[in-house]
Formats: structure tokens, C-alpha cells, sequence
């Protein structure tokens, strides 16, 4: 019969034992980045029977990894408030497990190139907040509605209000000191080069220099985006500029498919994987 000493001394073991496994979840975990699964884009909206057999097989792959989460980066159909591709969307991401998170970013294709109030109130309705952060352990994840930083022109009040919650949320995060704080956001800031032209991929080049130096004075080091629907990537100083290529319809050499994210302790690594190359396992 045990005595209460070893009693005492299983049950530290265990709890130790258990911290120690929280710890390494919290330090060591992966996420799936999504982008542009854009449904009717194949085929100019008449109907969309490419996209869902490529985001089926997506969240399919994601199901059988388990990610610690799913980040779908903007262009969720290709036709704003189309009610039928915004079911499709929902039909298929409500096939992810219950227990993998999805956070769903707008894109210009889910509000508009130039939006107006409505198309903000729209969205919001058919998919919920266009700007909010999530965390998954010792890491803080915070999406924009880049629409507010490409053309805010019709929704100055709106863009003003995000670059406002934006400054508060990078403050209260210096305090909380997260490992990793993560910007998810439809359009790149810069495909290659941090003072590159302007042009119809990335944030116009005043707009840009003022939210990279805001990042880089909060030691964010990592941004994700979508858009191109081709991969690219850049440095901005210590900032990694990561454009994924889509789930849906290419537009370059890149296929379909999806990158897959491992942070373990402060190292963060991805790659990306066509549709028929998703890895049996994701090492670390």
C-alpha cells in the first residue's frame, strides 16, 4: 500500500509531467496557411467544381496533419456576397475538426476592390469580424482587413478605426510578451522588395512604409498573405514577407496547395505543398 509520501510524490511527478507536455504544445505546434480557395474563379462564376475539389482536399490533408490551426488568407469565393459560393465555402471549412480553429481573412474578391460601408457590413454578416487576433499558446495572431490599407478611400472611418485597434493591440502585446506575434492579412505588403513599385499585388508604397515601420518597431518578424496567387517572398530588415500561393486557381508556375507553418520555441519555418505533395507527417 502506498504511503501518503509516495502518494505526494506520484501525484508532483504527474503534474510536472503535464506541465511539461502543455509547455511543449505551447513551444512546438504547426498551423496550415490556406489562401484564395476563391470559389468560381475557374470558371467566371458560372459554377465552381474545381474549387471544391481542391479546398475539399485541403481540409481533408488538414484533417489528417491536425494542425494546432488553419488560417485561410482572403479571397474565400470570387464574387462578393454570391450566395451560393459563400455556402460552399462554409460547407466545406465546416468539414474541418471541431478541435482545428479556422480564421477566415478578407480579401478583395469578399469585399470588393474599393468597398463601401455596406460591403464591410456584408462581409461581417456572412463571415464575422473583417480584423480581430486569435492565440495559440506563447503565440498571438492578429488579421487585417487589407482593403482598409489597399482602398480605404470609401471607408476612411473604418481604416482609421483598425489602424487605431491595431497601435493598441501591438502595446498591450509587448507587455504580455509573446514568443511569436503573427500578422495574417489578404494583400502582401511587398512581393520581393520592401520599396518595390506600387502595383495591383501589394500596399501602396506610403501605406506600406508606415505599417512595416510600426512593425518593426514591435519586433514582428513574420506577415502572411495571400493574393498573388503564385509564392513570393521578402525581407524587410528582420520582417519575413511570405505570399502564399492558393488553394484555388494558379496564376503562375505554382499549383494548388497550401504552406505549412512549424514554430518550435523562437524558430518559425514554412513550406509550401502542392496539393499532391502534402507530406504523411510535418517534422520539426
Amino acid at each position: 500500500m502506498l504511503s501518503f509520501r509516495n502518494v505526494l510524490i506520484l501525484v508532483l511527478c504527474a503534474t510536472l509531467c503535464s506541465c511539461a507536455t502543455l509547455r511543449r504544445s505551447q513551444d512546438a505546434f504547426y498551423f496550415i496557411q490556406m489562401s484564395d480557395p476563391q470559389f468560381g474563379m475557374f470558371n467566371e462564376d458560372k459554377s465552381f467544381e474545381e474549387e471544391t475539389l481542391r479546398y475539399t482536399k485541403a481540409i481533408a490533408e488538414a484533417n489528417r496533419l491536425k494542425p494546432a490551426f488553419v488560417v485561410v488568407t482572403g479571397d474565400l469565393v470570387n464574387k462578393p456576397s454570391d450566395s451560393t459560393q459563400i455556402a460552399e465555402y462554409k460547407r466545406i471549412s465546416s468539414q474541418l475538426s471541431a478541435s482545428v480553429p479556422l480564421y477566415s481573412v478578407p480579401g478583395n474578391h469578399d469585399v470588393q476592390n474599393m468597398p463601401v460601408p455596406s460591403d464591410i457590413a456584408a462581409y461581417k454578416k456572412n463571415f464575422g469580424p473583417d480584423y480581430y487576433t486569435f492565440t495559440h499558446g506563447s503565440m498571438l495572431g492578429i488579421v487585417l482587413n487589407s482593403l482598409y490599407l489597399q482602398a480605404p478611400q470609401h471607408v476612411p472611418e473604418q481604416a482609421l478605426e483598425q489602424e487605431k485597434w491595431l497601435r493598441t493591440t501591438l502595446e498591450e502585446a509587448a507587455a504580455k510578451r509573446y514568443r511569436h506575434i503573427i500578422v495574417f492579412l489578404h494583400h502582401p505588403f511587398f512581393l520581393k522588395e520592401e520599396q518595390e513599385a506600387d502595383q495591383y499585388f501589394n500596399i501602396p508604397l506610403s501605406t506600406r512604409k508606415k505599417y512595416l515601420d510600426l512593425f518593426k518597431a514591435h519586433g514582428i518578424r513574420h506577415i502572411f498573405a495571400g493574393h498573388y496567387h503564385r509564392n513570393a517572398f521578402g525581407k524587410a530588415e528582420n520582417i519575413e514577407m511570405i505570399t502564399t500561393g492558393p488553394v484555388g486557381k494558379p496564376l503562375g508556375k505554382d499549383p494548388s496547395g497550401f504552406r505549412i507553418v512549424t514554430i518550435k520555441g523562437d524558430k518559425l519555418r514554412h513550406q509550401y505543398y502542392s496539393l499532391d505533395s502534402i507530406p504523411s507527417n510535418v517534422p520539426f
